[in-house]
């Protein structure tokens, strides 16, 4: 099997345009034709940062302009500017399904705060980098106000998973540091004055990592419009870990290897 089918590569762009999946998995996980009401709007507040020691903790070299393999790589547009050509690339990466997916604006920015709150409660819709697919969650009722979270759900990531699949990790890990530059402008501009995009991200895959698997049948409730776990040890859980949980045992431990695979390159261990 040639290196952009292999099917262990196809959740490692959640560091890239993972942000943007994630978000749409969360965002998907409302009733059918009931989303939810979308928070207000607000300013940005800054983020108070952990003491940590100066420097980053996983210093990640940017791919420079210039000849890199078969390509020729021109200086990056300024932030401001960017949205086409982010585009552009996850396009490229991922195939033209992507495109009918991903939103209009700030998608870099976008891309930088889901995955940020990925290890958080919440990921805001107002920042989730794309939109919405047709099908929805699918729970059978188990009586007593409980439901039981319908395998076929499972199915429905399939989509997903051959467009991710369509990547490889080395095209993945090229694109992630030819943008590592914006990624970063990003994230000190999310709050974060002495952060480091590539350290946020090695944390995010390390928290993904310790989600545990839930043997099924995965019980939910729906006390409002949304469904929720019926185990309040998962529903504590981050939206991350959670989202891992509503993919099934098998994708996740795929998911988790993908990341796994990323985690390596891109740290400093």
């Amino acid at each position: 099997m040639s290196s952009r089918r292999n099917d262990r590569t196809w959740l490692i762009p959640l560091l890239l345009v993972a942000g943007a999946a994630a978000a749409l998995w969360y965002y998907r996980f409302n009733v059918a034709g009931q989303p939810a009401e979308p928070p207000p709007a607000e300013p940005v507040t800054e983020v108070a940062e952990e003491r940590r020691p100066p420097g980053p903790i996983h210093p990640l070299e940017p791919l420079q302009p210039g000849g890199h393999g078969e390509r020729e790589l021109v200086p990056l547009p300024s932030l401001s500017d960017s949205d086409a050509w982010f585009r552009l690339e996850l396009v490229n990466l991922f195939g033209n399904y992507l495109d009918e997916l991903l939103v209009d604006d700030l998608l870099i920015e976008r891309v930088v705060a889901t995955i940020d709150n990925l290890p958080r409660n919440h990921v805001s819709e107002r920042m989730r980098p794309v939109g919405r697919l047709s099908t929805n969650l699918v729970a059978d009722a188990a009586g007593d106000d409980e439901f039981i979270l319908n395998v076929a759900n499972y199915e429905r990531y399939t989509g997903l998973v051959d467009m991710l699949a369509y990547a490889g990790l080395d095209e993945v890990e090229d694109a992630y540091r030819r943008y590592y530059p914006l990624l970063q402008e990003t994230y000190v501009a999310l709050g974060y004055p002495n952060g480091y995009f590539n350290d946020r991200v090695i944390e995010v895959i390390d928290h993904l990592l310790t989600a545990p698997q839930v043997n099924e049948p995965i019980r939910l409730v729906r006390p409002r419009v949304l469904y929720e776990y019926a185990d309040p040890k998962i529903e504590a859980l981050s939206s991350g870990q959670k989202l891992l949980i509503r993919m099934g045992a098998t994708n996740a431990g795929r998911v988790k290897d993908a990341l796994a695979d990323l985690r390596a390159r891109i740290s400093q261990d």
